[in-house]
């Protein structure tokens, strides 16, 4: 019998708040880990969700899949990890609480069932923006002459929905568990089923239920003191809002707390399927697209760096040849998992398989493997987007307009921006990244270089080709998560 396939991201949970030192945050993911496989050392192939979803949809990094700030769409011509599923006979279902991960953005291909759950009735047409951005009788009147742009009804229910209940309890979690645990009852049993779950926590803002973040706060710290800590990570990353340690360590907590909100919904997925006799024949994955920075580099949000406190994510595998309860030190990208689903599905898919940039973790030639890759092709948000928000920059702020690479091996790791700047890290005995030491030895300096380069010129790039075209509403979305446009 075939294997069902579980893919589950947890939208900007860095791997040191997953699995801290000092306490458990994530019960339900040290259990799975414990009856399948943790990856300890697994990396984003770029700092935020659309290039890194790219990659993890097609095995290629970004600078061949092409998705990035100045080109936001997957490219129609990569096969990806969905279709192959497709392809091969099974059920193909998406639940996306994500704004960047829908068909305006080039992720629908291959999903039989495509499920948005800022849309209380699927459409493609959408008046969050009116009813969010407007109030009293101006909201009425904006809502009623929109209303028949496509169907009227649909319309209204996603405005009031968008409006008044969407964020009521969550980020999306609570109703995409509703939803999948209504198709798993009522599915057709006798198709495998490939199912991809974007949850949206713990992405800024932070709400975490008051029970589950007063685990987390420091002490003699409230609740609702912690909510009242501004998390504006734009004008703290322009420097105009001051956090002290303490309200940092306050949004750290919060940051926790969404994370073990999410853990108590990833369990609930894992009772459902076990509720329908799916979970022992499913392979089941947990991990994230991204992490976070907290005040870390005098940073906020996942934008302007390459440092592990935006690349190390948690990587969690249940099931299949995934059962032995390892902790597994093997240097990982996320450009690997689509060959490693392949192969533990015994899927055949030349296409996909020929075109990606990773290597299946059930391959003997992982142990292999010297080094990884991650990019940040453009800066995102734009410098004049930044401004245009929070006004004129700073030299300091304007040194972000830049692109970077980093290539990292189980010691070591360069990052080299298109500004000439290189930083080049001991991550074994400083993985901070808080000691420079790029102008020591100079020789790992040019070694690192060197594996950067051949990298780059060992494969042909994207050609930026096909922008996608972004509805108001959507670009609305964005910015309601922090994604500044021009």
């Amino acid at each position: 019998m075939k294997q069902n396939v579980v893919v589950v991201v947890m939208d900007t949970a860095r791997y040191a708040d997953v699995f801290p030192d000092d306490e458990t945050v994530a019960p339900t993911l040290q259990s799975i880990a414990a009856e399948g496989t943790r990856f300890g050392h697994t990396f984003a192939p770029a700092p935020w969700t659309l290039p890194s979803h790219a990659s993890l949809f097609t095995g290629t990094y970004p600078s061949k899949h092409g998705a990035n700030a100045d080109h936001k769409r997957l490219n129609d011509a990569l096969p990806t990890l969905p279709e192959a599923f497709a392809d091969a006979g099974y059920e193909t279902v998406a639940v996306s609480n994500n704004t960047w991960i829908s068909e305006e953005f080039g992720f629908a291909r291959g999903f039989e069932t495509f499920v948005k759950t800022w849309q209380y009735v699927q459409s493609d047409t959408d008046l969050g923006r009116v009813a969010r951005t407007t109030e009293g009788t101006e909201m009425f009147r904006g809502l009623a002459r929109a209303l028949f742009d496509g169907n009227p009804l649909t319309n209204a229910a996603n405005a009031v929905y968008g409006q008044f209940f969407r964020k009521r309890e969550d980020s999306g979690a609570r109703r995409t568990n509703e939803w999948i645990r209504e198709w798993l009852g009522e599915r057709d049993d006798d198709r495998p089923f490939f199912l991809f779950a974007n949850y949206l926590e713990p992405h800024l803002e932070y709400r975490p239920p008051a029970d589950v973040a007063e685990r987390f706060l420091p002490d003699g710290v409230s609740y609702e003191e912690a909510m009242d800590i501004s998390q504006d990570a734009w004008s703290y990353v322009a420097g105009d809002l001051d956090l002290d340690e303490r309200e940092l360590d306050a949004l750290r907590g919060l940051y926790r707390g969404e994370i073990a909100y999410l853990d108590e919904r990833i369990g609930e997925l894992r009772e459902m399927l076990a509720d329908n006799d799916a979970w022992e024949d499913t392979v089941f994955v947990v991990t994230s697209d991204h992490g976070e920075n907290i005040g870390d580099h005098g940073l906020m949000d996942h934008q302007y760096c390459l440092y592990d406190t935006l690349l190390h994510v948690p990587l969690v595998i249940h099931g299949g040849p995934f059962t032995d309860g390892s902790n597994d030190d093997t240097l990982v990208s996320l450009t690997d998992l689509a060959p490693t689903l392949l192969d533990a599905a015994g899927i055949e898919a030349s296409a996909l398989t020929e075109q990606t940039q990773g290597c299946s973790l059930l391959s003997a030639s992982i142990s292999e493997r010297e080094q990884i890759f991650a990019e940040y092709l453009a800066p995102q948000p734009s410098m004049a987007a930044l401004s245009e928000r929070v006004g004129p920059l700073s030299d300091d702020v304007r040194r972000f307009d830049r692109s970077l690479r980093a290539v990292r091996t189980p010691g070591w790791k360069l990052i080299r921006g298109s500004d000439d700047s290189k930083e080049r890290y001991d991550v074994a005995s400083d993985p901070d990244e808080s000691n420079d030491l790029t102008t020591a030895e100079p020789e790992r300096v040019a070694d690192l270089e060197t594996r950067l380069d051949e990298w780059l010129d060992s494969f042909s790039h994207a050609d930026g080709g096909g922008e996608a075209s972004m509805s108001d509403a959507t670009r609305q979305r964005l910015d309601d998560l922090g994604y500044l446009q021009e």
